[in-house]
């Protein structure tokens, strides 16, 4: 694989503070499902706390990509399914504990009306780039 090419703001595009807009990689794709916050029992962690549930569901996140022979070194692309974008802040906490600001990956937001179980306060995809 290649190192993923990130371009945080090409021309004519604002630049994004929290995001990537482009990387580019070559590889093996991982693509893995939206996680929750639950843990390996199937039961909800931080009942009504964003930086709980942020912080599980990239525990998750991380152990999903570890399945596939993945890091967070290789997600080019996160999506972000929010019930309130007032949880964006404790995301971005979570996520900074596994990717630097100088790694930021492609990112979208998505505030719904809500998710599987309404005690979810958010679902976090992500797309990543192995070598063969």
């Amino acid at each position: 694989m290649s190192e993923p090419t990130r371009i945080a703001a090409p021309d004519g595009v604002a630049p994004a503070a929290q995001y990537s807009h482009v990387v580019s990689a070559t590889g093996r794709l991982v693509a893995v499902s939206g996680q929750l916050a639950l843990d390996e029992r199937g039961t909800l962690v931080g009942e009504g706390d964003p930086a709980a549930q942020a912080r599980q569901v990239f525990e998750n996140l991380k152990r999903c990509l570890a399945a596939a022979g993945a890091g967070f070194e290789h997600v080019v692309k996160l999506t972000y399914f929010v019930t309130d974008t007032a949880h964006l802040p404790a995301i971005r906490a979570a996520r900074a504990a596994h990717i630097p600001d100088d790694r930021l990956p492609a990112s979208s937001a998505v505030r719904v009306a809500g998710l599987v179980a309404p005690e979810f306060l958010m679902e976090i995809e992500a797309l990543a780039v192995v070598g063969d």
